[in-house]
């Protein structure tokens, strides 16, 4: 049985190797993880039926990224909440048992309509699965948002992800 959530260790294990085996996914370790739990993973909810998965990150203003983008002007990068969707992405290709190293591949469109700033307090995070295909290749197409303070702000269509065998 898979657990349908997982705490800020567990995320740790699995960016050491430890969580989905060697060879296999793995999340970046801190400080470019950019959540601090998942809070539901399941193979058939979401938009589309196919899977979905959410985190959440607690924002703090001294995180590493405030202090250089930009100085008087803080803010969290855009591209930083856009990697957290390819890492859960990767992360749910690897909870279903799939074999291979997860590596984002594209995206279609995305949106952004603020910033995480300083004064956010928390990061809500989610990924609906439109589609996986399981073959030489496993892929997984999905598309994203993500929420400050209970406002969506940033939207992701067409998020891919791989994982490539050595």
């Amino acid at each position: 049985m898979r657990q349908s959530s997982y705490s800020y260790e567990e995320l740790l294990a699995c960016g050491r190797g430890e969580l989905f085996g060697p060879g296999n996914a793995q999340l970046p370790l801190p400080p470019m993880l950019m959540f601090d739990r998942i809070t539901e993973i399941s193979e058939d909810g979401g938009e589309h039926g196919s899977g979905c998965i959410r985190a959440e990150f607690d924002i703090r203003s001294d995180l590493w990224f405030f202090a250089c983008h930009f100085q008087g002007d803080p803010v969290m990068p855009g591209c930083l909440g856009l990697d957290a969707l390819w890492q859960m992405t990767g992360f749910f290709l690897g909870w279903l048992g799939e074999p291979g190293r997860g590596r984002a591949i594209s995206t279609g469109e995305i949106k952004f309509s603020k910033m995480v700033t300083p004064d956010v307090k928390l990061v809500e995070y989610g990924v609906d699965i439109r589609k996986l295909r399981r073959g030489r290749l496993v892929l997984g197409v999905a598309d994203g948002w993500l929420k400050a303070d209970g406002e969506k702000i940033y939207q992701a269509k067409d998020l891919k992800v791989g994982l490539f065998q050595a």
